[in-house]
């Protein structure tokens, strides 16, 4: 089969699509045919070393947590799902052919693979650090860089769940916040003034790792009140790096429940073919991405 692979840390460049043995599934996991693969944050940044010192991996290594397909194999202890199923779910590698996957939904009805593909790990992230900054309904939550596919998520399941939510992103993606609820500003020069105007925050998340720390702090007034997925050098200054997942079947769950009452839509901005998955982290990391990327298998 066919596998997104790299054999040393760096750029996009070092990306290469290779022949490999296909994976199987273990005890408790299952096997797709994989259609679409989410583009993650996390998948570029795993590329270029940045968690080695926490989460050390062996190269060659392949890419990808998020996937959508058709089952194909199901291992030992699994119930409930049969050869032949649509889910989305996330694993491992899954920019490829097939991948192994450890925790995994059914597609709900009218929803494709492509845009299935992008809801697992920005769904469980979002679920997650809603909960570990403890934000309730009635008060205002600060996003910034909310106009990616964990943003999206934030903002849709904050604003279900009564939240008010503040949200910067670039000026072409200002609309796009509005329609998912939000208070939107543009952030660059004046941004922390803009956003006062807009109302008290009482707890904030950085997406983005734009080097925001210090004054989302200042606009909370409490770094336990902010929450880094993106700046590695949050806990200088008192604030969480949460980079540990939570439950994914529980997510994912809550996705499909979201999903199917109308409350959660992620558009897909791009795809991409297995062949410019370096594209696809390229453009990932130049930002003002709205909803989600995905690799079209």
């Amino acid at each position: 089969m066919q596998k997104v692979s790299f054999a040393e840390f760096g750029g996009p460049d070092v990306l290469r699509l290779v022949e490999a043995e296909e994976p199987h599934a273990g005890r408790g996991q299952i096997r797709i045919a994989v259609r679409a693969a989410g583009v993650n944050a996390h998948d570029w940044r795993v590329r270029e070393g940045q968690f080695q010192k926490v989460r050390p991996i062996e190269l060659p290594a392949g890419v990808g947590l998020d996937a959508a397909g058709v089952v194909d194999e199901v291992g030992a202890g699994v119930d409930a799902v049969e050869v032949g199923d649509h889910v989305f779910g996330e694993g491992a590698s899954t920019y490829a052919e097939f991948a192994v996957l450890s925790a995994w939904a059914r597609v709900p009805e009218g929803l494709a693979f492509e845009e299935a593909a992008g809801y697992a790990s920005v769904v469980e992230t979002a679920l997650r650090v809603l909960r570990e900054v403890g934000v309730q309904p009635g008060q205002t939550l600060l996003v910034s860089g909310a106009s990616g596919g964990v943003g999206s998520a934030v903002l849709q399941i904050a604003r279900d769940r009564g939240i008010t939510v503040i949200g910067t992103a670039g000026a072409a993606n200002q609309e796009y916040l509005r329609q998912l609820g939000a208070l939107a500003t543009t952030y660059g020069e004046g941004w922390v003034d803009r956003v006062r105007q807009l109302g008290q925050v009482d707890a904030a998340f950085d997406l983005a790792g734009s080097g925001v720390i210090r004054e989302l702090v200042e606009l909370t007034g409490d770094p336990q009140k902010v929450i880094s997925i993106a700046d590695l050098g949050a806990p200088e200054f008192g604030v969480r790096f949460s980079g540990v997942a939570g439950s994914v079947p529980e997510a994912l769950a809550e996705a499909v429940g979201l999903i199917s009452r109308g409350k959660l839509h992620i558009p897909v901005e791009k795809s991409y073919p297995l062949s410019e998955a370096a594209a696809a982290h390229t453009d990932s990391q130049a930002g003002h991405t709205r909803g989600r990327r995905v690799i079209v298998v």
